[in-house]
């Protein structure tokens, strides 16, 4: 059996310290197989909360795979921004990133974050490289392997309010549905969602990280923890003081 921690919306620089204290004490005492991050490391993409996350991601001294959030492209510098949006995460990411190697399990990057768009910067968008990668990395799913699609922002609404939609997010999920993709894990809202989605025929599990972050909505700190096995899915989401 496969066991995954999913953590998001970190948020280095407004970090609950005593949140990410506990989830970094339960990995080190239950020793997750791996740790997915799905986005949001930063509060405003500074040097200093990127090298804050760094080396808290580091001392899990467990294997973590990360995704870009929007809160991981530069803020203040436009120009920046534009030309060069991800030259910070991708220093931590390869500082952090440790090859997964998981017996029954695929994990699929999908970016959903945009350097320019014509709207709120904080919504999400499905590019058209972006997508391409992740259905060809489906179309080489191990027999009997669970596919799960890491991204920061949720494809489509699952209920919540408050965020805008994420453009081609639906065309995306049909196409991943249609790969292959068993999950699609994502961060963002600040509050868990575990949804059952059917999409071109096949049932594709939607589930969203809560933050260890002070900029929490209407739950406490969490996280989800996912174990698979024989290729099938089970999924706690697990609330700092419950």
């Amino acid at each position: 059996m496969a066991r995954l921690f999913h953590v998001s919306d970190l948020h280095f620089g407004r970090e609950d310290q005593a949140a990410v204290r506990w989830f970094a004490d339960l990995v080190q005492a239950e020793q997750p197989d791996a740790v997915i991050c799905t986005g949001d490391l930063t509060m405003r993409a500074r040097k200093a909360e990127f090298v804050a996350a760094a080396e808290w991601l580091k001392s899990l001294n467990v294997p973590v795979t990360v995704e870009p959030g929007n809160h991981d492209l530069p803020y203040f510098n436009p120009l920046a921004r534009m030309l060069d949006p991800y030259r910070r995460y991708h220093i931590v990411e390869a500082a952090i990133e440790r090859p997964l190697e998981l017996p029954g399990v695929l994990i699929v990057p999908l970016k959903t974050t945009a350097r320019f768009q014509f709207r709120n910067l904080s919504y999400g968008r499905v590019s058209h490289s972006g997508l391409k990668v992740a259905l060809e990395m489906l179309a080489n799913k191990p027999a009997g392997a669970v596919a799960i699609v890491a991204c920061h922002h949720p494809l489509i609404r699952t209920g919540f309010v408050g965020h805008g939609d994420t453009r081609r997010g639906k065309d995306a999920l049909a196409l991943l549905a249609e790969a292959g993709a068993d999950a699609v894990v994502s961060g963002h809202i600040h509050d868990a969602f575990d949804v059952l989605h059917e999409q071109s025929g096949r049932k594709v599990r939607l589930l969203g990280a809560g933050t260890l972050s002070e900029r929490l909505r209407t739950t406490r700190p969490s996280f989800n923890e996912l174990h698979v096995e024989d290729g099938q899915m089970e999924v706690v989401n697990r609330l700092m003081g419950g």
